[in-house]
């Protein structure tokens, strides 16, 4: 039959060889590049880069061989199956022309899709690098400056250094952190602002993140009173680090000092800022503190708020 025969085996073997000659030209057998560090990158208007005349010339010898091997298998293929000379083939004829044309086409159109795409990967990346370098200038380099010009004040020194470590944290992990507004970036603006206050390292760790509504909002409260009351009394014995976890039933935020820690059953009646600021606002709102010390073993407030409560 026809479509086991001479009349369709010769014209393809031809169409499949100027195909692969047109597509091992195009590059479109390549694998993918790969990335490669900055110093093994050549320029393309480099003259390494740059193919020869020769290789040039070859190239467009190898792609007119091509071109002709697949022209030259769909002409034959209409003779043989003698549909040149008749009228009523001409919509066959124009079919097998088509065909022949996307076989020439498709490995060209198949690299230029994958430099216009490495061009656009490489225009982001240079995006990228150009927005880090105007944001290390603007504020890690301008730091750096500040720090020198403070080195006589170790304590300034060590503030200027932690802010600037946040700014490039949050900078860095934008789009990863919890959303402005919510409980977890209310915490750490609380941190910030002891930190900045009273120049003592606060760490900061949520697990979850929830509205930032009057019950959270009073959590959030009662964390940074206690903050400030680990500042105060026991930012000499290292950092302080405040831990929170929002679960579907409950909010939980610890904040743990390396203090000297003290009696909790002597607290006077006038510490208000342990007795109304913590414990009262939690239970004013549904809430729990407890406040877990003891003499050389530092000082822990845990703080908890069921979320049905809010």
């Amino acid at each position: 039959g026809l479509w086991w025969s001479a009349a369709i085996v010769a014209p393809l073997v031809l169409a499949a060889a100027g195909a692969a000659l047109l597509w091992a030209l195009s590059g479109g057998g390549d694998p993918a590049p790969r990335s490669r560090p900055a110093a093994a990158v050549v320029p393309r208007d480099s003259p390494a880069s740059a193919p020869s005349p020769a290789a040039r010339l070859r190239d467009l010898y190898r792609g007119g061989f091509g071109v002709a091997l697949v022209v030259g298998a769909g002409l034959l293929f209409l003779a043989r199956v003698d549909a040149l000379g008749g009228a009523r083939d001409a919509a066959f004829t124009a079919i097998v022309a088509v065909l022949a044309l996307a076989l020439i086409l498709a490995p060209f159109i198949w690299r230029l899709g994958r430099s216009l795409a490495a061009e656009r990967a490489e225009r982001i990346r240079s995006q990228e690098r150009a927005e880090m370098a105007a944001h290390l200038h603007d504020s890690v380099l301008q730091t750096l400056t500040l720090m020198q010009k403070r080195a006589g004040d170790p304590r300034e020194v060590a503030a200027l250094a932690r802010r600037q470590e946040r700014e490039l944290r949050g900078w860095l992990s934008s789009g990863r952190t919890a959303a402005a507004g919510g409980l977890a970036a209310a915490l750490r603006a609380a941190a910030e602002e002891v930190e900045d206050a009273h120049r003592v390292e606060v760490d900061v760790v949520t697990v979850g993140d929830c509205a930032l509504d009057e019950g959270a909002g009073a959590l959030v409260a009662a964390t940074r009173e206690a903050l400030v009351n680990a500042a105060k009394f026991a930012g000499d014995a290292g950092p302080v680090s405040v831990y929170a976890e929002v679960s579907p039933e409950l909010i939980e935020a610890y904040v743990r000092d390396r203090g000297a820690g003290f009696d909790v059953e002597r607290i006077g009646g006038d510490r208000h800022g342990v007795r109304e600021s913590i414990v009262g606002r939690m239970r004013r709102h549904g809430g729990d503190a407890t406040i877990a010390s003891m003499p050389g073993s530092g000082t822990e407030v845990a703080l908890s708020l069921p979320r049905e409560a809010r």
